[in-house]
């Protein structure tokens, strides 16, 4: 069956050139043939070996290969977000779209569907690329016979890419540990597949452990699948642990800003998490703005969402919070009523419906690690932009001017007055700062989730947790307390569920305030009481 395949790829001889009809006239008979004559002259487009065959073949199987009626020329025909964008297909040449009378569609039944796949599988194999011959030898696992295992070890000898060897060694250990003549030969091919993880493979040794005839094959089997569930437990962990350090770059964007504003100014902002919301909204109406650019609407959406977070927060400690200092019960109120002011002003501009973010080409997908683990783009992405935000923070809170009033008010707020400076523009610049950077948060967090009004109030607590524990005023504290925090609710919901696992976390901070109320990192200095 395999030989077959590769016989089309040698070198036609100058009788079979002159005999051979072209590319090009293949097509147009391919526009007036019908479904019973399509296939062979599918086969000698295949014969060709011309450089656009796999991509003809695919458009075809996809159901996207027309021709103009008037001149015969094809046209790949795709659906874009409903509308037709018509292409001619030679050319690459996009047209305007033309009426259902004027086109005409090279239809395609299930025994086309089947040698078209076939015949992209060939074509793959030989293609310049490594990734699209690996797929395509993947794609041979549970079809392996005799004649194609050959064909793929005559393969191998002139291959040179490490991933396509890999993969070919995957499917010819498959075939020997189904077919080998000698047990020992099995036996060997089933070490080999201990240490795959690929889900045929596992697949193939579950069946061997059960239905082969030889003991001794049955037992290699089982010990080749206890190898393989020990990594595929370790990967899981190794999993279990991104995704608690993405939660927990999600509450440091969300904790930080917090930190800074509860630790200088001592108010309880619970008004923060619309902060969130603020930065998220920001996004999707920057998006609005530039639909055809949604690529770079990110960022524009940053510092766009720091600004106006950063501006509504000045304006609440402004307006609110500048008269109630010392008073951290009616700041609690005040902030509160706050919250659900921006909500409601959300909810009438944008209204209660949830909006979605459309995210960039660039954080789409998955970085596959192996067949059990991929880290996707997105969390991978805001786990370094919110280690690059908290960077940038610490240099501003140690290196700039404002930073050294911030910790000196933090410290203590009558001597930094009785020294000269201004403690009210101090806390609407920290105010401000705190406020824009959860804005920043909300942007990351527009990437994971839905925008809705209620976006804010699903991290304000933990976001107060992680201060807490973290010790209040301390960012590298913060940073510890977010990821600690992050990664305990990940390993802790798959024995728990949900929400048995934010309590544990919760009753787990009660106790260790109770053994040390200042946090993990409690600010020092004669005034930090």
């Amino acid at each position: 069956m395999f030989g077959c395949w590769l016989a089309l790829w040698s070198t036609p001889t100058v009788a079979e050139t002159d005999t051979t009809s072209s590319y090009d006239d293949l097509l147009m008979a391919l526009t007036e043939a019908d479904l019973n004559a399509t296939q062979p002259i599918l086969e000698k487009i295949e014969a060709t070996g011309h450089p656009e065959v796999l991509s003809l073949f695919q458009t075809l199987l996809d159901g996207n290969l027309h021709f103009r009626k008037a001149d015969q020329v094809l046209l790949s025909i795709v659906d874009v977000n409903g509308t037709d964008q018509y292409t001619e297909f030679q050319s690459g040449t996009a047209i305007e779209p033309l009426g259902r009378r004027d086109v005409s569609k090279i239809r395609v039944n299930n025994n086309l569907r089947n040698f078209l796949s076939s015949a992209i599988g060939r074509l793959q194999l030989r293609s310049s690329e490594p990734d699209l011959r690996s797929a395509a030898v993947l794609s041979l696992l549970t079809t392996l016979d005799a004649a194609t295992a050959d064909d793929l070890a005559e393969l191998r000898r002139e291959e040179s890419n490490r991933t396509v060897l890999s993969s070919i060694d995957l499917a010819l250990a498959m075939y020997s540990a189904r077919s080998a003549n000698t047990v020992a030969a099995q036996i060997t091919a089933i070490d080999t597949l201990s240490d795959r993880l690929q889900p045929e493979a596992r697949n193939l040794l579950f069946d061997l452990e059960r239905n082969a005839d030889n003991p001794a094959v049955r037992e290699a089997a089982t010990a080749a699948l206890k190898k393989i569930d020990g990594k595929v437990t370790f990967y899981g962990y190794v999993d279990q642990l991104f995704f608690g350090l993405s939660l927990g770059s999600v509450l440091l964007l969300a904790a930080i800003g917090l930190a800074i504003t509860f630790g200088v100014m001592g108010v309880i902002n619970m008004a923060h998490g619309e902060m969130l919301m603020l930065g998220a909204y920001t996004t999707y109406v920057v998006q609005l703005l530039m639909p055809g650019f949604i690529n770079y609407s990110l960022w524009v959406a940053i510092p766009a969402a720091f600004i106006v977070a950063g501006l509504f927060g000045i304006l609440i400690e402004r307006c609110v919070i500048r008269f109630l200092h010392g008073r951290p019960l009616e700041t609690l109120l005040a902030t509160f009523g706050i919250s659900l002011i921006l909500q409601q002003l959300v909810r009438t501009v944008f209204s209660p419906l949830n909006r979605r973010v459309a995210a960039p080409d660039w954080m789409s997908g998955s970085l596959e690690i192996n067949p059990v683990l991929s880290l996707t783009y997105n969390r991978l992405t805001i786990l370094i932009f919110a280690l690059i935000v908290f960077v940038a923070l610490l240099v501003i809170m140690k290196k700039t001017a404002l930073g050294l009033y911030v910790r000196a008010v933090s410290q203590n707020r009558d001597m930094a007055k009785a020294m000269g400076i201004k403690t009210d523009r101090v806390d609407a610049l920290t105010f401000g700062l705190g406020s824009g950077i959860a804005g920043i948060g909300g942007v990351a967090l527009s990437q994971l989730t839905n925008v809705g009004p209620n976006l804010g109030q699903a991290y304000i607590i933990d976001s107060f947790m992680v201060v807490v524990f973290g010790g209040v005023g301390n960012l590298l504290g913060t940073l510890v307390a977010a990821f600690t925090l992050g990664i305990a609710n990940k390993f802790l919901e798959p024995v728990t569920g949900t929400v048995l696992a934010s309590i544990l976390v919760l009753v787990f901070i009660i106790l260790f305030i109770q053994k040390r109320p200042k946090g993990l990192f409690p600010q020092r200095g004669r005034a930090a009481e």
